[in-house]
């Protein structure tokens, strides 16, 4: 029952984010010479330090579903930052005042915003050969809720790391 309520989670939680992806990539790049990977030490991810490792947790069982893996002497690194950002509100209501009479005109006209903000995340994932320099690199955005309990986040996160490395390698 409960291995169905988080399947369940997990495919409610991954059908109504929307996760937009754009990849580039160097066409020289011969992909199936990379077969390990690490992490920048230094990483500054730009998530707290939970969702972090909720982050590299994901990434790592994808990444091994792949067939790489992690190593201490890797072909290449992986570098993610992201940044948070508040979508334009679109939903306002006006209200206005105005007068006449005679040469007399005037008018006041506000817009109350409808509904809560809506915030959105932005995640890119540097795939770096020391030798090489970058090879591949995905964007991606998301809805993100930072008031999300810890299975919906990760349920999130792994979402976007689903579709991230859809587009690894490039066909």
């Amino acid at each position: 029952m409960k291995i169905l309520k988080h399947t369940l989670l997990i495919v409610l939680v991954s059908s109504c984010a929307t996760v937009n992806v754009n990849y580039d990539y160097e066409r020289q790049t011969n992909f199936s010479e990379y077969t390990t990977y690490n992490y920048y030490s230094d990483q500054d991810t730009g998530l707290s330090a939970l969702d972090s490792k909720r982050l590299l947790n994901v990434l790592d069982t994808a990444m091994a579903a792949k067939g790489m893996s992690l190593s201490e002497n890797p072909d290449f690194f992986i570098n993610i930052q992201s940044v948070q950002f508040q979508n334009e509100q679109r939903s306002t209501v006006g209200v206005g005042v105005g007068g006449h009479g005679g040469n007399v005109g005037g008018g006041v006209s506000v817009g109350i915003p409808i509904g809560d903000s809506k915030y959105s995340r932005e995640l890119i994932f540097d795939f770096i050969d020391e030798d090489k320099g970058l090879f591949w690199q995905a964007v991606a955005v998301g809805s993100y809720n930072s008031n999300a309990n810890p299975e919906k986040r990760e349920a999130n996160l792994k979402a976007i790391v689903d579709k991230v490395l859809a587009g690894y390698p490039p066909q």
